[in-house]
């Protein structure tokens, strides 16, 4: 639904990499505001190379420049809007997404987590209209005005809540809905922190610290099951989070997959996973057969809500470049009623019977 998302379309004036003026055409498609420049791949500037994610051309956005475009959307829906940002300069860059009115989220694009420059984003709204107007804006005020954000490979889904299996608490367990995933990315997609489960990229899901996890795909990755799962970065700056349903003073158990992305993180690998006020540090030790393992925690709900939680308990990196962030995978993720205390006393009481009946056959 998005028009050149890739920047790739001819404008009007060929791609002379000239600063655009305003105007609704100066790059096909979007509306632009301020000082937006076309880049090129391998253009110059100074001693530096700029960065193009994809293809030959992406937009740059100079000092509170902004480029949107506007979508036709289903009122009430959720949609995911993919898209890929670099910086330009070593100082601070960050890039503010935005549907007006509703819903606008700044992200921080300091941090690089893969060794090419460059990192697809995820980021989710609710549509209160049959119209949006998608916006990225630099909000930066930097001293070279020639510094700015990158944009390229645009993209937008729309997003459906998974229903919860009869036997699972958990929604979208399986990771399976999630944001675009473009097939020709090797990197996945990276999920900023998002405390709005309603409007979460990954649906039922939040990402409730201030480092983003990565939504990666079986085509570029290993995946414990299905087509989609979550690696863990930056330690315990990443977290991904979820309350589920339970009923007070039951037991329950909360079991996942853990395994490697089979993208030379190096190893130790472990997840902390919390269940309610239950937390255990559960490291990676696969077997030579398999890239996942089953990992589980017991724990008894204390309310009609209960919280699920995994981070990574070390900060990995990839063994080739020891720059790119990795981390362990999770998928899978699974809460049900556990009848491991009801089976416990059971077998106490068949054994307190036995003994009765030993008793009983001595004195006969």
């Amino acid at each position: 639904m998005v028009v050149n998302g890739d920047f790739e379309t001819r404008p009007s004036g060929g791609f002379a990499g000239e600063v655009l003026s305003d105007g609704p055409a100066a790059i096909p498609g979007w509306k632009t505001s301020g000082t937006v420049e076309l880049v090129e791949s391998g253009q110059k500037q100074g001693g530096m190379i700029l960065i193009v994610p994809e293809g030959a051309h992406a937009a740059r956005l100079g000092n509170d420049a902004e480029i949107s475009q506007e979508l036709a959307v289903e009122k009430g829906s959720v949609y995911s809007v993919t898209f890929s940002a670099a910086r330009t300069c070593a100082q601070l860059e960050s890039l503010n997404v935005s549907v007006p009115p509703a819903a606008s989220q700044t992200i921080d694009l300091q941090t690089l987590y893969s060794v090419q420059g460059w990192d697809p984003y995820a980021w989710a709204f609710e549509a209160l209209d049959g119209k949006v107007t998608l916006a990225f804006r630099n909000p930066g005020m930097e001293d070279d005005p020639t510094c700015g954000p990158i944009i390229d490979d645009v993209a937008i889904k729309k997003l459906f809540t998974p229903d919860r299996p009869k036997d699972n608490a958990v929604m979208n367990g399986d990771l399976e809905e999630g944001p675009w995933l473009f097939r020709n990315t090797s990197l996945g997609v990276l999920l900023p922190t998002n405390l709005d489960e309603e409007t979460s990229s990954l649906p039922g899901w939040n990402v409730e610290s201030n480092r983003a996890v990565r939504y990666i795909d079986s085509y570029h990755f290993s995946v414990p099951q299905g087509k989609r799962a979550i690696e863990l970065l930056s330690g315990k700056e990443g977290i991904i989070s979820q309350m589920v349903e339970t009923k007070p003073e039951k037991d329950y158990t909360l079991s996942f997959a853990l395994g490697h992305a089979g993208d030379k993180c190096k190893q130790p690998l472990a997840v902390m996973a919390f269940a309610g006020d239950q937390a255990e540090n559960i490291h990676y030790t696969p077997n030579s057969n398999s890239s996942f393992q089953t990992a589980s925690v017991n724990f008894t709900a204390k309310a009609e809500r209960t919280r699920i939680a995994f981070y990574s308990v070390y900060y990995n990196t990839r063994s080739d470049d020891m720059s790119s962030l990795c981390g362990p995978v999770v998928d899978d993720v699974q809460v049900w009623f556990s009848r491991a205390g009801r089976n416990a006393n059971a077998g106490f009481i068949s054994a307190v019977g036995l003994g009765w009946w030993a008793l009983l056959l001595v004195f006969a």
